[in-house]
């Protein structure tokens, strides 16, 4: 088990930060976890710690939100996942610590962009417009994201927010979505040896939070104005993948 106080104090407010998105709050933000535990161990060793972690706290959103998802955009993106994970398992024994911390940092930083130069000045439309293709791009690119580093938000964004969705079915769909994917990633996780007694060991540690996290996202979904919480954690994730990109490419 990690022993380092300092990892325990960021990876608490990780862990809250995740629960809180899931439980409704800003989502999407649960990418944020990884790249801030990246910062002091190996972001597969920060994935596989909080992928237990995160099974737990889907349990807990599922009931929150159960009912409410889209089940047309479900069929788009789910088979799409699925492939994304098979491609991330294979890659996962090519690719060292280092080129992680690069492509996490990437996928922090472009979906910082994306929201910075494109969503925030998108002009409302009628939304529902499904697209099978686009779902399955979408879905593929997050299923891969998600198995290397929980950072599917970005993608199933890309394709969720054009169709301009209620926040509640929004958040529904997102935890039925992440809660198919992160039970999947189970399997190749135990398998690449990722589930190892010292990450469980770690992940028990944490485990509480989950769904102190959870519950907290669910009251702020339904209470808060999101405004303020996601202008602080966009700036939060575009300097974290700052910094993992800066570090991945020195240490190359």
């Amino acid at each position: 088990m990690i022993e380092s106080p300092l990892f325990y104090l960021v990876a608490a407010v990780a862990v809250l930060i995740v629960g809180i998105s899931k439980g409704g709050f800003v989502g999407g933000f649960g990418m944020l976890a990884v790249p801030m535990m990246a910062m002091l161990i190996d972001p597969r060793q920060a994935a596989a710690i909080l992928l237990p972690i995160l099974c737990v706290m889907d349990i807990f959103a599922v009931k929150a939100f159960w009912g409410n998802w889209d089940k047309q955009a479900l069929k788009s993106i789910i088979p799409g996942a699925i492939i994304g994970i098979i491609f991330g398992t294979i890659t996962f024994t090519i690719l060292n610590a280092d080129h992680i911390r690069i492509v996490v940092g990437a996928v922090t930083i472009l979906f910082v962009l994306q929201y910075w130069f494109i969503d925030r000045h998108k002009k409302e439309t009628s939304g529902l417009d499904y697209n099978t293709v686009k779902g399955g791009i979408c879905g593929a690119l997050s299923g891969f994201t998600s198995f290397i580093a929980h950072a599917g938000g970005g993608p199933l964004s890309m394709y969720l927010f054009p169709l301009k969705l209620d926040k509640t079915k929004l958040m529904a769909t997102s935890v039925i979505f992440f809660i198919t994917v992160n039970y999947i990633k189970l399997i190749p996780y135990a398998w690449l040896g990722q589930l190892s007694s010292e990450n469980l060991m770690t992940s028990l540690v944490l485990l509480p939070l989950a769904p102190i996290g959870v519950k907290l996202g669910v009251w702020m979904h339904h209470k808060v104005s999101n405004d303020i919480f996601y202008i602080i954690c966009y700036i939060a994730l575009f300097f974290t993948g700052l910094k993992l990109v800066y570090e991945g490419f020195t240490n190359l």
